[in-house]
């Protein structure tokens, strides 16, 4: 098969034209004239302010509204998702001929049995055109820095109980040579524990201060897919045959991840232009996490239940699943950003001239909170965290240079839709916490004559009404966020419990100082030519390692 024609996916580094300029601009220019236009209006026209913070506060909770259904839906989806026996329905695309022929006239019995049904019959139509389950195997690339072998081992441990025969799995430790001494005789330790309970287990190190890149997660895992090729040619295995996965080293997959990875990447045709996310849940220690992280944790957690339910808009968060072939053609991740999980996907989408789609996962896999040995380090690297999440708004120039010039190989109505949610996206992170929270009462600040205006006045009162309606939204995330918690350690007491309902009342601190802060941060940096071009590892810890240091720490001293 004749191989596309090569394409610049890389992200500049250095001197950037004053085009790519001018969109890296745009996200900062446009956060902070919606905030700067609320003081304008509040000092020369306090009904145009409240006007203009009122349409932002309701068009804000109509999405609410939606995020709130897509939530409970969501929410269902994924526990139906993981009672499905999809080891059996996998096994059955085999020999979809017989299977089809034995169960065709059977009632349905189950979640998606029609849609399992259509699937075994479209196989026995054609059935060369599917590989077997048998055919494949899974890469799992699992990405370390400098964690600790408390931290890593869990993950290996649920490999080993997934449902999935184990010897199917081909993993790979791609570590840091950064990281030291620590990290080397860690992973010595699990090769030496799990060589055997794999079909392979490889570890890799990723050489330091290799040229044209930029310290992270992206050049780690690409260096370790590479140096795997050789293994995977060596076997005789075909590229479209390898589904790689990336792990986060604290990651633990659903015990029936990789059955139901296996059945979707089969029973697609267009296997080699999608890729494949499940749901990223931060439950893993959240009863060790303080109040703050908790919050941020589970608001992702349910940002990324609601993306499962939006296909046209899920993009590559965390670990996510491609074919080899697709990834080895497009020269695997970038080695550029520093948020490389969501450049994949535009990398991606123009690798493959638009003809690219993200297939959710419904089951979770579970992961982190963010947690250090200490509180102040903890609110520290939960910053860096949502900052390094939020510089994504550097794909903004990459994609608008791609999207709005001769370079242009998408669809351009599709192209330009994307660009806007990107940019909204981003935008309204930076901005509408601050606004909804404290807009009400800027113009009554600012302007004396505002106290004048009736409209003005009764501001802070409408807003308040109208958050207050908002608190549905927040009302349904509580209580389904309790439904997903891991049972409470014996640890704690039931003052625990409580707490994890009263911690709700540091959102609005939590929204504006971190979530809101941190995307203003990103946008500033990029506004300014400041670029982040570091990868600042979030430390994955659980209770037992942070007293472990601590304990080590006092014995030193």
């Amino acid at each position: 098969m004749a191989r596309r024609p090569a394409l610049d996916l890389e992200l500049p580094m250095g001197k950037r034209t004053p085009l790519y300029r001018f969109f890296e601009m745009v996200p900062g220019l446009i956060s902070y004239g919606m905030l700067a236009l609320l003081i304008i209006l509040s000092l020369v026209w306090p009904l145009g302010a409240a006007i203009y913070l009122l349409a932002l506060i309701i068009t804000l909770i109509v999405k609410a509204l939606g995020l709130a259904i897509h939530s409970i839906v969501g929410h269902s989806r994924m526990r139906r998702a993981q009672r499905i026996d999809w080891h059996d329905r996998l096994s059955q695309l085999e020999d979809p001929v017989a299977s089809y022929a034995a169960i065709h006239d059977h009632q349905s019995t189950g979640f998606d049995y029609d849609v399992h049904k259509e699937n075994l019959r479209l196989m026995a139509a054609d059935a060369e055109d599917f590989p077997k389950p048998s055919q494949l195997v899974h890469m799992v690339i699992i990405a370390a820095y400098n964690e600790p072998y408390e931290v890593i081992q869990p993950t290996l441990e649920s490999l080993i109980a997934s449902t999935y025969d184990a010897k199917q799995l081909m993993v790979v430790f791609a570590y840091e040579e950064r990281g030291g001494e620590a990290i080397q005789a860690t992973i010595d330790r699990l090769v030496d524990e799990y060589a055997d309970e794999f079909r392979v287990l490889l570890p890799i190190m990723h050489p330091a201060d290799l040229p044209d890149e930029v310290p992270g997660k992206g050049p780690n895992i690409t260096y370790a897919a590479k140096q795997a090729e050789a293994w995977v040619s060596e076997q005789g295995i075909r590229d479209d045959d390898v589904i790689i996965t990336t792990l986060d080293c604290d990651n633990k997959p659903d015990p029936v991840y990789f059955d139901y990875l296996s059945y979707e990447f089969i029973v697609h045709e267009n296997r080699k232009h999608v890729s494949f996310q499940p749901i990223a849940l931060f439950f893993g220690n959240i009863w060790d996490a303080p109040a703050p992280m908790r919050i941020i944790a589970i608001g992702n957690t349910f940002w990324n239940i609601v993306s499962s339910m939006r296909p046209h808009s899920l993009r590559n968060f965390a670990s996510h699943s491609q074919s080899m072939e697709a990834l080895r053609e497009m020269n695997y991740w970038s080695r550029r950003s520093i948020v490389e999980d969501g450049h994949q996907f535009w990398r991606s989408y123009f690798y493959f001239g638009g003809n690219y789609d993200v297939i959710p996962i419904h089951v979770p896999i579970q992961q982190d909170a963010v947690l250090t040995d200490t509180f102040r380090g903890t609110l520290v690297a939960q910053f860096k965290q949502l900052r390094r999440w939020a510089y994504g708004a550097s794909d903004v120039p990459y994609v608008a240079t791609r999207v709005l010039t001769s370079k242009r190989n998408v669809p351009l109505f599709d192209g330009i839709g994307k660009l806007i949610r990107l940019i909204d996206g981003h935008t309204s992170l930076a901005t509408m916490a601050i606004l909804v929270a404290l807009g009400g009462w800027v113009p009554l600040l600012l302007n004396a004559d505002a106290s004048s205006s009736i409209a003005a006045h009764n501001l802070p009162v409408t807003v308040s009404y109208l958050q207050r309606g908002a608190m549905i939204g927040l009302f349904i995330t509580i209580l389904l966020s309790l439904r997903l918690l891991p049972p409470r350690p014996a640890r704690y007491g039931r003052t625990k419990s409580l707490a994890m309902v009263a911690q709700w009342m540091l959102m609005p601190i939590t929204a504006i100082c971190y979530s809101a802060a941190a995307s203003l941060t990103s946008q500033t940096r990029l506004l300014f030519g400041k670029y982040l071009d570091t990868f600042d590892v979030t430390e994955k810890s659980t209770r037992e390692t942070v007293v472990s240091r601590q304990d080590r720490a006092a014995a030193e001293e």
